[in-house]
């Protein structure tokens, strides 16, 4: 854990969270500031701040997961397709490793790099989100724990 790391936070249960699965090395909830409803972050536990810091046997099964959400994320949300990115230090908002996860569909408005944020309608809104990909999450991995 760092000291005024929000994903830290997070992890530890101190920050609110809409929590799309919990694995015992990684975690992962709902984007705060979207691009798309359904926009997920999947981070390690432990504090690794870039994919250069990740000790490599925890690689595989954080690719894994992403994997898994993004089949998730197109067929729980209905979406054509996902996005799938990462920063190392040059805009990394919050200085912890985190994958995105991004529902894509055609003419979404998504064009290069400057992408427009979008707001779930209240925090129920975003909790049934999270719900719903956490359910598709536990019946894609039913021998894995959510």
């Amino acid at each position: 854990m760092a000291t005024n790391c929000v994903f830290c936070d997070i992890v530890a249960g101190n920050q609110p969270a809409h929590v799309v699965f919990d694995h015992p090395e990684f975690l992962a909830f709902l984007d705060t500031r979207p691009l798309f409803v359904g926009h997920t972050l999947v981070v390690p536990k432990a504090h690794h701040e870039t994919l250069g810091d990740l000790p490599v046997p925890l690689t595989e099964p954080l690719f894994q997961r992403v994997r898994q959400l993004s089949v998730v994320v197109e067929t729980t949300l209905g979406a054509a397709g996902t996005f799938v990115a990462m920063n190392n230090r040059i805009s990394q908002s919050v200085p912890h490793l985190h994958v995105h996860v991004v529902p894509r569909n055609p003419k979404d408005g998504l064009k290069g790099f400057f992408w427009p944020r979008t707001k779930y309608r209240d925090p129920d809104h975003a909790a049934e989100v999270a719900a719903q990909l956490n359910k598709g999450f536990a019946e894609a991995s039913p021998q894995s724990p959510t």
